[in-house]
């Protein structure tokens, strides 16, 4: 039941959600949530992050998948946030390895690099970290490029969550499939900004294993309202900071066994 209490903002959790659109859209930030409605809860951003998703399929959005967001040390030390997140993946929002971006197209743009499934069975929720190891199909390297509302960076949970847990843009690597047997926290990865190391982490900086990530996703779906589908991208998490994304930059990723990524932004 949302503890929010509707007569704080004009609209309630409708008009805060169609604040939070009207900023993506006009790419003009507003202050953060938190700061503003500080008896908002973590059920009512989950409720606000819901109101935009239907809004945005309601006018022709595909959903593609999730991400998973805060589920390293470095990113929740980053954040001042102890606990991860999720958000929704759209079909407008995903590119290839290779591509190029134009960081004038974004508020405030930073950058990390994850390991990410595609699944090849429908999870049901919960699942356990077997069934959920079962059904991944592939595996593959991706940044995911943040974005916020917000002002600045200084997020609560609740701001975070509300604003789709900050998911902006998904650059996905080639895949590889997955044998269930692999153990992803080995996975070393490393980063780079114009040659030179930004970023470096290890699988198990994921919640100790990727997949543990995919897991505490299930025990989520309930109350986001949805299902995870055979074809779904997951985004597990950062294994770094997240690093800003700034014009004239060329992004580089590799990790121990899966193939290399590339970005470039102007």
């Amino acid at each position: 039941m949302t503890t929010y209490q509707e007569g704080q903002a004009p609209g309630g959790l409708l008009g805060l959600a169609e604040e939070l659109a009207a900023a993506s859209r006009s790419r003009v930030p507003v202050p953060r949530l938190s700061g503003r409605f500080p008896y908002l809860t973590l059920e009512d951003a989950y409720r606000i992050q819901r109101i935009n998703v239907e809004r945005r399929v309601s006018t022709g959005a595909g959903i593609t998948g999730h991400k998973i967001g805060l589920t390293s040390r470095a990113m929740q030390e980053q954040m001042g946030i102890r606990e991860p997140d999720s958000g929704f993946i759209f079909d407008g929002m995903v590119g290839s390895s290779g591509s190029c971006l134009r960081a004038a197209e974004f508020m405030n743009p930073r950058i990390e690099t994850e390991v990410a499934f595609r699944l090849g069975r429908y999870l049901s929720a919960p699942s356990d970290l077997d069934t959920v190891r079962g059904a991944v199909a592939e595996v593959f390297l991706a940044f995911e490029i943040l974005d916020t509302c917000f002002t600045d960076w200084n997020l609560s949970l609740v701001d975070s969550v509300a604003d789709n847990a900050a998911c902006a843009g998904v650059i996905a690597g080639d895949p590889v499939p997955f044998d269930p047997a692999w153990d992803l926290g080995t996975e070393q990865v490393t980063a780079t900004a114009n040659g030179e190391v930004a970023g470096t982490g290890e699988g198990r900086d994921i919640l100790g294993d990727p997949l543990k990530a995919l897991a505490w996703l299930t025990h989520r779906l309930p109350s986001l309202g949805t299902t995870l589908r055979a074809g779904d991208i997951i985004l597990a998490g950062s294994v770094h900071a997240s690093i800003p994304l700034t014009a004239g930059t060329d992004f580089h990723a590799t990790s121990t066994r899966l193939p290399s990524i590339h970005l470039r932004v102007t």
